[in-house]
């Protein structure tokens, strides 16, 4: 089968994140391929249905029952490998059932196809199962990009490193590092960053929800982390990315 599939970037939250040749590639699609993660997380899916409301009427959206993983493993990587595995398999089965021969089918990708998101890892996993397909990469606004203008400042300082890391890898940042810190399951700034730091936060950016902080974690940490949790407790999830600024 002579297939295509477009990875698209879709931004922070707002559908005016969509660049133009994001919206261009969406009106060439036969479908849509997106996890279904359960009630809980069901606006993240009307985001996407919304999305193509707008932009592709004609595009049908295929839903594929997430599989569950753990969040908290013993052995991360291992956990994250077979659960891209089992991803792969429910997918390509409903790439072989949804598209003809010659379709073009899009997954529609928070922020940028090619920063922290499986995406493209998850693809080739499905390319090894038989399923051949072209690949197009469409760039989108990123959560980083969105963060730093809601706050109105600049990634960088002058003459200094920025170091993009995970929550969980926040402790092997080199002392007074600045960091842009995604994937944060808790408040590693908590136990990881120093009170002095500025900790520049956002979630739900883009979206209605959105909400900044900005302050040094020794005055507002604790209250951002109970804000989170409080937050992720009113609505099912959160998505949240935070700026370090070490002291200096």
């Amino acid at each position: 089968m002579n297939l295509t599939i477009d990875v698209i970037g879709i931004g922070a939250g707002s559908p005016a994140h969509l660049t133009l040749e994001a919206v261009a590639a969406l009106g060439e699609v036969d479908a849509v391929f997106a996890m279904d993660k359960g009630a809980v997380k069901a606006d993240l899916l009307a985001a996407r249905r919304a999305i193509l409301d707008a932009h592709a009427p004609g595009a049908r959206l295929v839903t594929v029952p997430d599989p569950p993983r753990d969040r908290d493993p013993r052995d991360y990587r291992a956990t994250v490998e077979d659960w891209h595995d089992r991803r792969a398999r429910v997918l390509a089965e409903a790439i072989r059932a949804a598209l003809p021969d010659g379709g073009r089918g899009a997954f529609l990708v928070w922020g940028d196809p090619s920063l922290y998101d499986s995406t493209l890892r998850i693809l080739e996993r499905i390319r090894a199962l038989g399923v051949d397909f072209g690949t197009r990469v469409i760039p989108g606004i990123t959560a980083v990009q969105a963060l730093t203008a809601a706050h109105g400042v600049t990634l960088n300082r002058v003459g200094r490193p920025v170091l993009t890391t995970t929550g969980r890898r926040l402790g092997e940042r080199p002392a007074g590092m600045d960091a842009v810190v995604m994937l944060d399951g808790g408040a590693a700034w908590l136990e990881h960053a120093d009170p002095a730091e500025e900790i520049l936060w956002g979630a739900y950016l883009g979206t209605g929800l959105e909400i900044l902080r900005r302050g040094r974690v020794g005055e507002v940490g604790e209250e951002i982390a109970a804000e989170k949790a409080r937050l992720r407790a009113g609505h099912g999830w959160i998505m949240d990315i935070y700026l370090l600024r070490g002291a200096g």
